[in-house]
């Protein structure tokens, strides 16, 4: 990715709900929502992203909180 580019997926911050979630963006746009790291995973190969490194920060960009933070 060129320098200064944003991450094709995007986790946003812990949401409440029974279980708590994380809404995923993937190229800008809304791709569902997030209990875990798997789903996270699955939305992004749903998308059709084949590589999926949840520690790039080229790929991935968390907000509020790290990939282990699924809880408020």
């Amino acid at each position: 990715m060129s320098h200064g580019a944003r991450a094709p997926i995007v986790v946003l911050r812990v949401m409440p709900g029974d279980p708590p979630f994380r809404i995923v963006e993937i190229n800008g746009a809304p791709a569902g929502i997030a209990h875990d790291m798997l789903d996270v995973v699955r939305l992004a190969q749903h998308a059709g992203l084949r590589h999926v490194d949840l520690d790039d920060p080229a790929y991935v960009r968390w907000v509020g909180g790290g990939k282990y933070t699924w809880t408020l």
